[in-house]
Formats: structure tokens, sequence, C-alpha cells
């Protein structure tokens, strides 16, 4: 069973009981291990599905299975527990709490965990570690550069050991040479076994992906993987 698994998925948006629909028929498959590049123009749809994937959003309608389960099995309690120890977060706004150190904002999604808190310096730091900021662990983030300040925002979705990364249009707030450089992070995730979803607008951000799945008007228009 693939890690992701859509059938006729469809999500729709009521406005003054004007009925948008966002996404619709989305049937998708991703492995354990892919790194897919999820395109489209502005309102392609794009966020939408990436929300969904991510549990912080519901379909209006289909199926959609994460990890061999349907998600309309899970209970809110478990979705979040699914997101917190499962899923791994990157936006293009970094979301790091600007008075807070880099230790204290990657350590944050452990305050949600199972871990047990004698652990969370040690795993915190080991994420640190890995996006090469281990001279940054004392820095407020509002002092970092915005590629440090994506770079933390990696280490924070790492933290859990999770199984797929979502990023959503993680270098959009980034000049090209940073940009470049959180992809290089990324793909060398993905190198290790991460399954990582990037939404993208860039072309040049999503030749790092190993599949291309271009979004128009809410429905899968190509799907290419490269060979």
């Amino acid at each position: 069973m693939p890690l992701i698994q859509t059938t006729n998925l469809c999500k729709t948006y009521e406005t003054g009981g004007v009925e948008t629909p966002a996404v619709c028929g989305i049937n998708l498959s991703i492995e354990q291990g892919e790194f897919a590049a999820i395109m489209g123009p502005s309102g392609s749809g794009k966020s939408t599905l990436l929300h969904i994937l991510g549990f912080l959003d519901r379909p209006t309608s289909g199926e959609y299975f994460f990890d061999d389960k349907l998600m309309d099995d899970y209970g809110e309690n478990e979705l979040a527990l699914v997101r917190n120890q499962k899923m791994g977060f990157v936006f293009q706004a970094f979301n790091l709490l600007p008075r807070t150190t880099v230790l204290e904002n990657v350590k944050l999604p452990l305050l949600y965990s199972k871990i047990k808190p004698s652990q969370w310096n040690k795993l915190a730091l080991k994420a640190i570690d890995a996006v090469g900021l281990s001279h940054r662990i004392n820095y407020a983030s509002s002092q970092l550069s915005g590629g440090e300040k994506q770079r933390v925002a990696i280490a924070r979705a790492l933290v859990n050991d999770p199984k797929i990364i979502f990023a959503d249009e993680p270098t959009g707030n980034l000049d090209s040479k940073s940009s470049h450089q959180i992809m290089d992070f990324i793909a060398k995730l993905h190198s290790q076994g991460r399954t990582i979803i990037l939404i993208t607008h860039e072309d040049d951000i999503a030749r790092y992906a190993k599949r291309v799945i271009r979004l128009r008007d809410g429905k899968i228009e190509e799907d290419n993987v490269k060979c």
C-alpha cells in the first residue's frame, strides 16, 4: 500500500451560498521515499491539496488513505497525533517564534509528543546539526537571515523523525542563492529516505524533485516521473 492514496478527492468551499471547487477528482498515489513536486498557477489547488494530505483540512468528498488507513477513520485527536509524529511541515513564512532561540523553536513539536522531556534537547540538537546551524542554537530566530530561518524550520520539521515532509513554497521568501541551499538540504533529506511533497511554482525548484505533478483548475493536468 502506498504511503498516500487518494481516490476522486474533492474540496469545495462555500461562501455566501456560492460553491467554489478548489480541487476535484484527484487520484494520486505516492510511495514511501518519493520526492514529488506539485506545481500549477495561482488558484490551481496546490495548497488546498497539500492541506488535505497533511491533515490540516478535510476533503468534501472522495477517499484519502494515509499509511494504510482511511482519513475518515481517524478521530480528531488521532489526526493531531499523526500530524505531530509522522508529518513534518515547512512553510514559506517560516512560522518561527521571533524572540525564541533556535533550540527552543526546534523543540516545539516535542511539547506535544510522547517523547520524554529528558530527550528533547538531544533530539533538537541533532536536528539543528543536520541543517548546519549548531553555532546558532542560542540565537533568537529574529537574529537570523531568511535562509537560516528556513533551515531552523526544516530542523523543526525533522525533530520528530517524521515519515513525510510537506514543504509549501519553502523558497518563496528567499533569494536565489538561499533558495538553492534550502533545496540542497531538502534533496539530502530525500537521499536519506524521506518522503517529500513540495509545493512550488518555480521550475528550477521543481527540478530537484523526481516527480512533477501539475494542477490546473483543481485537477491533475500532468504527472511525470523522471527516469
